[in-house]
C-alpha cells in the first residue's frame, strides 16, 4: 500500500492515506465518539474535538509522514468522510524494521469487522511496501474488542506493561502484542 493505494473494506467503507483535508470530519467523528471511546483513550482538551484540534494534530501526523516516522490512514465513507483512523507509529527502520500501531473506529460504524480488515491491509502495507519485520500493539488489559482483532490479524502477545499509558484519568496496565511480517533480511 502506498500514498495512493485505497482499499475497499466492505460496500460503504475504503481505508486509504488520511490527508489534512480529513480534519473537520474526523473532528465530527471523535465528538460523536467520544462518551464510546472515553475507556480507551486519554483524557483530552475540547480543543481536540474541534476541526482546528484535528488539523494541528495531522500537521503533525503528515510532517511525521514525511519524515518516513508514521503512515496514517482514514476509514472514509461513501462520502468520503473519516470514520476512523489508523497510524502506524514510531516507524524504525535498519536492523529493528519495526513500527507500533495505534487504531480506533467510529461508533456508527463499530462491530462491522472493519478495524480487523484495516489491520489486515496496514500489515500488509508495512510488510511489503515500508519492509517493516513486525508490528507492535498495545491494548488495556480489558479491551477485549481490541484484543479479538489483533488476534484475528495474527498478533501474539508477547508481554505486560503495567502502569504503561495515561487513558482516561489514571495510568493503566497494558496486554502487549506483536505481529511477525516476515523473516527475511532487512531491505532499503
Amino acid at each position: 500500500m502506498d500514498d495512493n493505494d485505497i482499499y475497499q473494506l466492505d460496500a460503504e467503507i475504503r481505508l486509504r492515506p488520511v490527508e489534512l483535508r480529513d480534519a473537520a470530519s474526523l473532528a465530527d467523528s471523535l465528538a460523536r465518539s467520544r462518551a464510546y471511546m472515553q475507556p480507551w483513550e486519554p483524557i483530552r482538551p475540547d480543543h481536540f474535538y474541534t476541526e482546528q484540534g484535528q488539523r494541528e494534530r495531522l500537521t503533525g501526523l503528515l510532517a511525521d509522514c514525511g519524515a518516513g516516522r508514521a503512515k496514517g490512514w482514514v476509514l472514509a465513507d461513501a462520502e468520503d468522510r473519516a470514520v476512523g483512523g489508523f497510524n502506524l507509529n514510531g516507524i524504525v527502520l535498519g536492523p529493528l524494521r519495526s513500527g507500533a500501531l495505534g487504531y480506533w473506529v467510529d461508533v456508527e460504524c463499530a462491530g462491522r469487522g472493519l478495524a480487523t480488515a484495516a489491520v489486515r491491509r496496514i500489515c500488509e502495507a508495512a510488510r511489503d511496501g515500508l519492509g517493516l519485520h513486525r508490528i507492535e500493539a498495545g491494548t488495556m488489559v480489558d479491551n477485549v474488542a481490541s484484543q479479538r482483532v489483533l488476534a484475528k490479524c495474527g498478533f501474539e502477545q508477547y508481554g505486560m506493561a503495567p502502569r504503561f499509558l495515561h487513558i482516561n484519568g489514571d495510568w493503566r496496565d497494558h496486554r502487549l502484542f506483536q505481529r511477525i511480517l516476515h523473516d527475511g533480511p532487512p531491505r532499503g
